[in-house]
């Protein structure tokens, strides 16, 4: 998915294209501080989506979107919250308020994909959404365990853990686990990114159920599950820490 970045702040445009860094799914085509000098990469390129600030001095960014034609998705990202009508009005797939969560922003590029999947196969989009799921309304998954696949509703998952060659998902308030033979790989496309977050190479964690963090620890119920060094940056700034 093919992104450009428009911000009058280098700073802003910097946290902007490290977060895209972190998607595999997603390369920045272009950044810039002055919206006029995107035009030509607009008509040039495959551009997906725009990351557009609003309050800027050469022009405005709804000013700038509602001047384009035939414009790619976009979101805006600005410090101000009185423009979020406008924004909406002119079909902006998310309005991101900085200083922008990383969880946020990860919400943000999951509709724009979600999008861009049901223009393509709305059908399979909207029963398979791509990227962890992504929709806001989505309640389940299927897994298969053994010979049946099992239906498992995504608020009662606790925590998935990789043991070996399968994963045992965790269901709260049971005693009860389910063992797949997905990989985590294959797993995470299943599960909503903004819900579920790896944390270690054998943990998966839903951050709703999550009770305190202690250290480089997870506290959900009376489990304590391990932060990974290598998971730490993305887990804090995800939660906004």
């Amino acid at each position: 998915m093919n992104c450009i970045i428009i911000d009058d702040e280098p700073l802003a445009i910097d946290v902007l294209a490290d977060y895209c860094k972190k998607i595999d799914f997603t390369e920045v085509v272009g950044t810039y501080t002055n919206p006029l000098d995107a035009i030509t990469v607009i008509k040039e390129k495959k551009v997906d989506v725009i990351f557009c600030d609003i309050e800027m001095p050469q022009i405005s960014g709804l000013e700038f979107i509602n001047a384009l034609e035939n414009r790619p998705l976009f979101v805006f990202t600005t410090a101000y919250t009185q423009y979020a009508v406008e924004g909406f009005e002119l079909n902006a797939v998310d309005y991101l308020v900085k200083p922008i969560p990383y969880h946020r922003f990860i919400k943000a590029i999951s509709r724009t994909k979600e999008i861009l999947a049901q223009k393509v196969k709305p059908t399979e989009a909207n029963i398979f959404p791509s990227f962890g799921g992504n929709n806001d309304n989505q309640k389940f998954i299927f897994v298969k365990s053994e010979h049946e696949n099992v239906k498992i509703n995504l608020d009662d998952i606790e925590y998935i853990q990789g043991l070996k060659d399968y994963l045992k998902i965790h269901i709260a308030g049971t005693n009860k686990t389910i063992l797949t033979l997905l990989s985590f790989k294959d797993l995470m496309e299943k599960l909503p990114s903004y819900q579920f977050i790896r944390v270690h190479k054998s943990f998966v964690v839903n951050v709703n159920v999550i009770r305190s963090i202690q250290r480089n620890r997870i506290v959900i119920n009376d489990t304590r599950i391990p932060i990974g060094e290598s998971h730490k940056t993305q887990f804090f700034s995800f939660l906004g820490l």
